[in-house]
């Protein structure tokens, strides 16, 4: 997708790797059709209406894990150049012959028919009242491509990132792109930043734009015939930002100078002859290589090789190459005509080249009328969770215990916000109220806070608007209903529920920063408490130390003993062997019920995801 000959490849070792706080409060503009292609591609077959599926759970995880505003764009009608190479695609990989009318027409109902599912699953996602609009996500439509509108408001300051994988986005004047997420690692984003890449590749937004005139793009397949990427990038360095396009436009247009073969064109694609006064290449000596000739280095001497009058210079070595001024200009006239007439192939090749460059391929790379105004209208609203409820309910059969579980984190993060800004200090969907701070959990090398809620007594006797049932999450796991995550922004999330002195209690993961906001005393009550726990458990360590070193002093013989390995652990083996035996006088039936016992702790759906994970 985007530009062709690999231009992903050339931009690889520019990327830069992310951490989780990357997109932290920052709006990010994401191309929901790469999303869509993407998981239709990994899990078509598997996952009922996988479109759905990962939509929901990547913008919950987007918005609550990593801290974004994630602003979604849809592709709108394609140009006709584009539609044109569509067709042209599906007839090569069909195998089909473009030279006919008929033939065409054909390709064209074919790709109309083949994408009538595609559009049906965007439309899914973002007619009124369904999914992203239920989540309070704000949606816009591209007048053209979805890439286009998200450079766009990239580079006009409405988002900071985008997300898609279609190198067309630099061309259009992206920023910052995302191309894909790192499963399970501390810096998930793979990150390409335009200033990275002008920095070492030398190219600007339009060197860019004639890189995928020359290779070929999703406007045009072929680009020139005969020119590759190396050559290409190799090429269009030869010009500044300002003149490249107005050059490739002088050279397709046959510049007659050119296509003659007169490399002293217009374009100043070679040097003139006269910037080079003729200086003959002198005599050089055929035993050291040096200028002079042998007989003359006898009699006279060699003044490079210092040998003395009347004896022999010094034989050359294999490889030799003389440095003097004569041979140095020499080289470079060569190098020069060797540069001249490869870039004289170049222009011949793009003169060559029917219809080239395409003017509406440039003027849509370079347009600034996608489809949003001056002021975009990006608007977040709150989630409508009973309505999610059902809607979700009914198109993937899911449990609702199960989808009020996968919303909560999304609705804690906007309720930790709301309190932050005192927007706002009601319960956490109307039922539970932070009561406490229990531990910092480490992620992936990320910290996170381990927060318990504390379910309010009005709402305990409540149960048409219970948000998470003691009842709800048996049936859940009942029925087997079991998150298959297939990336890392659809690992799943699900809070724990726990019973104590009467109450009911809730955990979940937030971010610390989050929490500091939302609730300071309590995060500074924590960081006290934590910090005075820690110092007693060094002066434990410390005194038990003391008395360690005070009884090896009353046993000197005692340090000098010490059990090998192998020692050690079949020592303990046998002592764990004679206490089964003693226990139950059986040890396979002590193993047995063993692995009875712990295998009951776990609920079904856990005790599958340990079976087929």
């Amino acid at each position: 997708m985007g530009v062709g000959g690999n231009f992903w490849d050339l931009l690889k070792p520019y990327a830069r790797f992310e951490g989780f706080d990357f997109l932290r409060n920052k709006r990010v503009a994401v191309d929901l059709s790469y999303w869509i292609v993407q998981h239709e591609t990994a899990v078509k077959g598997y996952v009922r209406k996988p479109h759905i599926r990962l939509t929901f759970f990547r913008a919950v995880n987007l918005f609550s894990k990593f801290g974004a505003y994630p602003v979604f764009v849809l592709d709108g009608t394609p140009s006709p150049l584009k539609s044109r190479a569509r067709i042209a695609r599906y007839c090569r990989a069909s195998g089909l012959d473009l030279s006919s009318k008929l033939e065409a027409e054909e390709g064209v109902s074919d790709s109309v028919e083949r994408n009538w599912a595609f559009r049906k699953c965007v439309e899914e996602c973002v007619v009124s009242e369904e999914l992203l609009e239920l989540l309070g996500m704000p949606v816009l439509k591209a007048k053209g491509e979805a890439e286009a509108l998200c450079a766009q408001l990239n580079s006009e300051g409405h988002v900071d990132a985008c997300i898609t994988a279609d190198s067309d986005a630099f061309l259009y004047g992206a920023k910052c792109v995302i191309k894909r997420f790192q499963p399970n690692s501390k810096e998930p984003f793979e990150c390409y930043h335009v200033a990275d890449i002008e920095a070492g590749l030398g190219l600007k937004r339009k060197h860019l734009i004639a890189v995928s005139l020359l290779v070929g793009s999703d406007h045009d397949l072929s680009g020139v015939q005969g020119i590759g990427i190396d050559t290409a990038l190799r090429f269009v360095k030869c010009f500044s930002e300002e003149e490249i396009l107005d050059r490739l436009n002088k050279i397709a247009k046959g510049d007659p100078l050119v296509v003659q073969g007169n490399i002293e064109s217009g374009a100043e694609l070679a040097r003139s002859s006269d910037e080079y006064s003729p200086k003959p290449k002198l005599l050089h000596c055929s035993h050291c290589g040096h200028p002079g000739n042998k007989r003359a280095h006898l009699k006279f001497s060699c003044e490079y090789c210092s040998s003395p009058a009347g004896k022999s210079c010094w034989q050359k070595s294999v490889g030799f190459k003389c440095g003097c001024s004569s041979c140095d200009f020499s080289g470079k006239e060569k190098e020069n005509k060797k540069i001249e007439a490869w870039r004289f192939n170049v222009c011949r090749k793009i003169a060559s080249e029917r219809d080239f460059p395409i003017d509406e391929i440039i003027h849509l790379y370079l347009s600034k009328n996608n489809g949003i105004d001056d002021h975009p209208s990006i608007r977040f609203t709150s989630p409508q969770a009973e309505l999610l409820v059902d809607y979700l309910t009914y198109m993937q059969n899911w449990e609702p215990s199960y989808i009020k579980k996968m919303l909560l984190p999304m609705l804690s993060t906007l309720y930790l916000r709301d309190v932050a800004s005192g927007r706002m200090n009601n319960l956490l969907y109307g039922q539970y109220e932070f009561h406490s701070i229990q531990r910092i959990k480490i992620r992936y090398g990320h910290e996170f806070f381990v927060v318990n809620w504390k379910k309010a007594v009005n709402t305990l006797g409540s149960v048409s608007h219970t948000m998470l049932e003691e009842s709800d999450i048996q049936q859940e796991e009942e029925s087997g209903e079991v998150d298959e995550s297939v990336d890392f922004l659809e690992e799943p999330y699900v809070p724990h529920i726990r019973l104590q002195d009467g109450c009911c209690f809730l955990s979940t993961d937030e971010g610390i920063e989050l929490i500091q906001n939302a609730f300071p005393e309590k995060a500074s009550k924590f960081f006290e408490e934590k910090k005075l726990k820690e110092m007693k458990s060094r002066k434990k360590k410390c005194t038990s130390g003391s008395e360690a070193v005070t009884g090896n002093s009353e046993s000197p013989s005692s340090r000098s003993l010490q059990l090998s390995i192998t020692e050690f652990y079949s020592s303990s083996k046998i002592l764990g062997q004679n206490k089964n035996e003693e226990n139950t006088g059986n040890g396979h039936g002590s193993t047995e019920g063993k692995r009875k016992e712990s295998g009951s702790r776990y609920s079904k759906s856990v005790r599958r995801r340990l079976l087929f994970g």
